[in-house]
């Protein structure tokens, strides 16, 4: 049996209330019952529904990840494949350390051929099970030819340490079910009916595990929804659940295609979305809820008046509606962009989490390129210079390391200082005293640029000369290419701050992100705004979701812009970010957007089009307002002259029909601070009647500016203003404390 059960239909229900009917109508015996699951918090939460409807025999069902047992059969029967029963389970970091193993015995150039990308290419294999024997390696492809030789060489070394990866217990369970006759009728006697959940995100190893263990008794039962298929660029293949009728002709299928979670609003613009993949199950939500607001799309300047609308729209909520932060999640393609939201929200003193990821001054490699930051400004020091002396790899190991550390200690000077007296390391091998002088003259001619160089220069310098993102890029792995954008985003901000700080030296920028790192993570979920990615966000819903970054090459990637299946699975993440809402869906896209350290015009996403006009609200800054705060006029005359600008003049201008091409405007210095109360507020809210188009203002924070557009909403007046230095804010007139001039 197959049940397609769309977002929000009650998935995982369906699973638990099928063991509660068999146990408690059918008496089959619960030991027969084998439910599988892909984390180890699905699987509780499933154990836990079968336990509060079936009592004590739930202990008897099996239910948990693919993992858990695959490794308890390993531990029972493995040793029909040589597997010792007391085996270790390695972890990718042991992974990885064993492959390093392997490339240098094999004397592979880990420069050229990195071993995380090996070992990603093993993984992969594996999930095929592929053996050492099998895998082929494409003819042109020399990074796989290298790891063909590493497999085997890993396996021996796994085996020697009567170790097991993860995808190793997958695949040997599958080798044992298929290599003994007795074994594989053993278990399929023992779990006469296999269910299983999420079963969009089976691979192939695991489908045919799954198809082993039925098909004696052809009692198999699974859940899932293709188009929440995502994770494509791990090994999940949709095209199994597609196929479930392909694979046992004889199976019933069933949708469940009722929402219980969303509005009607949201379940159209997520369905008029998802009909157009191709390859997808003919079905359709629909919804008993209320139709409920309007789904909202923003249009933005660029990414920092993104941010600051949506938070604005959130600080407003708890300000004004004592909404709670925690009903609020603001999701994205990647991890890179939730960097300029902690920034704004940090300003916002408003509560926040980082869901399945860590913060983005906190992520492994943002702190190494902080760490060479720390090192040039201050030389002395050393927990920073021992993190990055020798990332990238550059020869100097912990052995090499210990010499210079004695050294230190035993001179009592700097380990920097150290590092630049070749005579204290001549014990050293040749090889590795070329590498500690090489990276002190690298660090030394950097630190001669630190008062040289604007401070995004010198951030792209440490990128560079570093070999830090080269090293990235050449890699060929997905979680690489995410670091280096990661690295790329920090360019970013460092050219932003550099911009627009009144002191941009590399002093006050450290400054800034030490108190961004520093701020305490919120308790739980249920008292902050939620950040993450799409991939995430699958499994949990929001009262209100913020979809940012919707743009051509942010959503879809633009690594899948060449791929026809690909843009599926990036509809599919917009699909599954879309149904993460309950109530209130905010998209927002930006018309220019920062990457990889430089400012690009940007498309709106292809997705968008498909949105139903009749029930999406559309906003941001009108026409006028754009080119008011992107005008090459206004930049010109702001760098140039420092004057004070006309506004009713540059609108005009604007309105007139200026189309000259658009710079990035010029962002807001922002410092940390609490909300404060505002003197100037009224007890009644403020009307439109109160404000007028163009006249002109002054803000306590922004200085003076025009209001170029107004908005009656009930909570009163929603007006936006230009400010010359500032650009364009969308203020509650109730809470703005504005003064006219």
């Amino acid at each position: 049996m197959l049940v397609f059960a769309g977002a929000g239909s009650g998935k995982t229900r369906v699973l638990t209330y099928r063991i509660a009917y068999m146990v408690h109508e059918l008496d089959v015996p619960p030991e027969q019952i084998l439910a599988v699951t892909f984390t180890n918090k699905a699987a509780g939460e499933m154990k836990e529904r079968i336990e509060q409807l079936v009592g004590e025999k739930a202990a008897r069902v099996w239910a948990g990840t693919f993992h858990s047992f695959c490794s308890r059969m390993l531990r029972t029967d493995g040793q029909a494949l040589g597997i010792d029963p007391n085996f270790v389970i390695y972890d990718e970091a042991d992974q990885q350390a064993l492959v390093k193993e392997a490339v240098s015995a094999l004397n592979i150039d880990a420069g050229l051929y990195p071993p995380e990308s090996i070992r990603w290419e093993i993984s992969n294999a594996k999930n095929d099970l592929l053996a050492p024997s099998d895998y082929v390696a494409a003819s042109n492809n020399p990074l796989q030819m290298e790891a063909k030789r590493v497999y085997r060489a890993y396996q021996e070394r796994l085996q020697a340490n009567q170790a097991l990866d993860f995808d190793d217990l997958i695949m040997n369970a599958v080798r044992l079910l298929q290599d003994s006759a007795k074994i594989r009728k053993k278990y399929q006697k023992q779990y006469k009916y296999v269910l299983v959940d999420e079963y969009q995100d089976i691979n192939l190893a695991q489908f045919t595990l799954v198809d082993l263990l039925s098909k004696q008794h052809r009692n198999l039962c699974v859940v899932g929804d293709d188009d929440q298929s995502i994770y494509g660029w791990r090994g999940a293949n949709v095209r199994l659940i597609l196929a479930f009728e392909e694979h046992y002709p004889e199976a019933s299928v069933f949708k469940l295609e009722q929402n219980y979670r969303s509005t009607g609003n949201i379940i159209r613009c997520a369905h008029e979305v998802i009909k157009h993949n191709s390859s997808r199950a003919d079905k359709q939500m629909w919804t008993n809820n209320p139709p409920g607001d309007q789904p909202v799309v923003y249009h933005a300047v660029n990414q920092q008046e993104e941010a600051e609308w949506v938070v604005g729209q959130i600080h407003t909520d708890v300000l004004v509606h004592q909404a709670e932060p925690g009903h609020y999640a603001v999701l994205y393609r990647t991890n890179a962009m939730s960097r300029i939201l902690e920034e704004t929200l940090v300003d916002t003193g408003i509560p926040y989490e980082v869901v399945g990821g860590i913060r983005f001054y906190e992520r492994a490699e943002i702190k190494d390129i902080i760490a060479y930051l720390k090192v040039l400004f201050n030389p002395n020091d050393a927990i920073s210079l021992r993190r990055i002396i020798n990332r990238p790899t550059r020869g100097i190991g912990a052995r090499t390391l210990q010499t210079l550390d004695a050294a230190a200690r035993k001179l009592n000077k700097p380990l920097f200082e150290v590092c630049g007296m070749p005579e204290v390391y001549e014990p050293l091998r040749l090889a590795q005293q070329h590498a500690v002088a090489d990276f002190y003259d690298m660090m030394s001619a950097l630190h001669q640029q630190v008062d040289q160089l604007p401070l995004r220069g010198l951030v792209q310098e440490v990128v560079t000369r570093s070999g830090y993102l080269t090293r990235l890029h050449e890699s060929g792995r997905a979680d690489d290419a995410e670091r280096a954008e990661n690295v790329e985003e920090f360019i970013s901000a460092a050219a932003r701050f550099g911009s627009t700080a009144q002191d941009p030296s590399l002093a006050a920028f450290l400054e800034r992100i030490a108190l961004i790192a520093d701020i305490d993570e919120a308790e739980s979920l249920d008292s902050a705004v939620s950040l993450m990615t799409l991939h995430s966000a699958k499994g949990l819903e929001f009262p209100t979701v913020f979809l940012v970054g919707m743009e051509e090459e942010v959503l879809p990637h633009y690594r899948s812009m060449n791929d026809p299946a690909e843009i599926e699975e990036e509809r599919r993440l917009c699909y599954v970010g879309m149904t993460r809402a309950q109530k209130q869906l905010y998209i927002s896209h930006c018309s220019r957007r920062t990457i990889f350290g430089e400012t690009r015009q940007m498309a709106p996403s292809r997705f968008l089009k498909h949105l139903p006009a009749d029930i999406v609200q559309q906003c941001g800054a009108p026409l006028a307002d754009r080119q008011l705060i992107e005008s090459p006029e206004l930049e010109s005359e702001m760098q140039m002259t420092g004057r004070r600008l006309d506004l009713t003049a540059v609108l005009s201008r604007a309105k007139a029909g200026d189309s000259a091409p658009q710079p990035e405007p010029q962002e807001p210095t922002r410092k940390r601070r609490k909300p404060r109360a505002h003197t100037k507020e009224k007890t009644e809210p403020y009307t439109a009647g109160e404000y007028s188009v163009g006249d002109r203002v002054r803000h306590t924070q922004f200085g003076e500016g025009m209001v170029v557009s107004i908005k009656e909403e009930e909570t009163g007046a929603t007006l936006v203003v230009a400010f010359p230095e500032k650009g364009v804010k969308k203020l509650l007139a109730q809470y703005a404390g504005l003064e006219k001039v």
